[in-house]
């Protein structure tokens, strides 16, 4: 008796967590899921998200324009491209958009400029950095045309 109650308050309990999640990603990227779709911010931190969390290129492919496809091919892996052309290599990684930076009304535009920056560890060490990421308008959709590397740091 006291065996089946303990077990139906299991699964009980066990449905009920997850029912919590669905294990899908939410519509938001960023810091705090709140940049819009269709926006070059969300397009420049989507592909770093996918850059630095993903095993394969293949979504950071479809982010980018093709002179920036041509170039990640060259380099096989995102790790390669990390370290290579970005120069800049993490374990863990945050990324937040420079909110600062909005000097146009993006819908009307085929060209954008973000600034991208990076905070998180690379052995054990706490790296923060900066990318100027420029975007092309490619079929309706913003593509990574090219990263360039602060002039400051």
């Amino acid at each position: 008796m006291l065996r089946t109650l303990l077990t139906s308050v299991l699964l009980a309990g066990l449905v009920l967590l997850s029912g919590c999640s669905d294990g899908k990603k939410s519509d938001g990227v960023g810091r705090y899921g709140m940049l819009a779709k269709g926006t070059p911010e969300y397009a420049a931190i989507e592909f770093f998200d996918h850059l630095y969390h993903d095993e394969n290129m293949q979504e950071v492919l479809k982010l980018s324009s093709p002179k920036m496809a041509r170039l990640l091919k060259n380099y096989k892996t995102s790790r390669n491209f990390q370290r290579h052309v970005m120069n800049l290599t993490y374990q863990e990684v945050e990324m937040m958009v420079d909110s600062g930076n909005n000097k146009m009304r993006s819908e009307f535009s085929d060209k954008a400029s973000v600034v991208i920056f990076f905070t998180g560890t690379d052995h054990g060490e706490k790296k923060e950095d900066l990318r100027t990421v420029n975007l092309l308008k490619i079929g309706g959709d913003w593509k990574i045309d090219e990263i360039e590397v602060d002039k400051f740091m």
